[in-house]
């Protein structure tokens, strides 16, 4: 198990942190203690954010955190980032270690233990499960059981990351499940990003 693949991971969004200003954002995010940072941007080229993930990922070696990609197995190789994420409509994970061969690989498996036990035996480096609330960067990700985490972690020896519409007042509710990451978007970025960090950590790492 690579040991950082634990605590909280931050994923960038285009509407909360846009390209004009994701930098100084996760840089906020990485001073108050975020240790995994992932851009995920769905609808811009790889040509037209390599320059910024080159950055990004430079930024995130300055706190000793870990730079993911979302979804650009070739812009991943290409700038040999930390981690590349993968979720069901992307490229499959055996072609994408193919592409990827050096680094973290994380898959998306909603809320399917069996998936999990499928990437888990391709090589997968993690999962991730979710969303567990209604989420406000994916309102169409329907909620999934959470009883799942529980099922998986007597399954899965890899670490496993839950996500969607977690928040500052639920986050105890997840952490009784002992998931090895907490995945959030909207309750880092949306508003003070130091001051959200902070109460998040609080509740991480009582």
């Amino acid at each position: 198990m690579h040991k950082k693949l634990s605590g909280l991971y931050a994923i960038t969004d285009e509407v909360l942190t846009p390209d004009t200003t994701v930098i100084q954002q996760v840089q906020q995010a990485l001073e108050a203690g975020v240790k995994i940072i992932q851009y995920r941007n769905k609808t811009a080229l790889d040509s037209d954010v390599e320059e910024l993930c080159h950055d990004l990922q430079t930024l995130c070696h300055e706190y000793e955190a870990l730079f993911i990609l979302d979804d650009r197995p070739y812009l991943a190789a290409k700038l040999g980032v930390d981690g590349l994420h993968i979720g069901k409509d992307d490229m499959p994970l055996d072609q994408a270690r193919e592409v990827f061969s050096q680094g973290i690989i994380g898959v998306s498996c909603y809320g399917s233990v069996k998936k999990a036990l499928q990437a888990q035996e391709q090589g997968a480096d993690y999962v991730a499960f979710g969303s567990f609330y209604p989420s406000p960067t994916k309102p169409l990700s329907g909620v999934v059981n959470k009883s799942v985490v529980t099922k998986a972690k007597e399954l899965l020896a890899i670490p496993i990351c839950v996500i969607g519409g977690i928040n500052h007042s639920n986050i105890e509710e997840m952490l009784t499940l002992h998931p090895d990451m907490i995945s959030v978007v909207s309750a880092v970025f949306d508003g003070d990003i130091r001051l959200n960090v902070a109460q998040l950590l609080e509740k991480i790492c009582k």
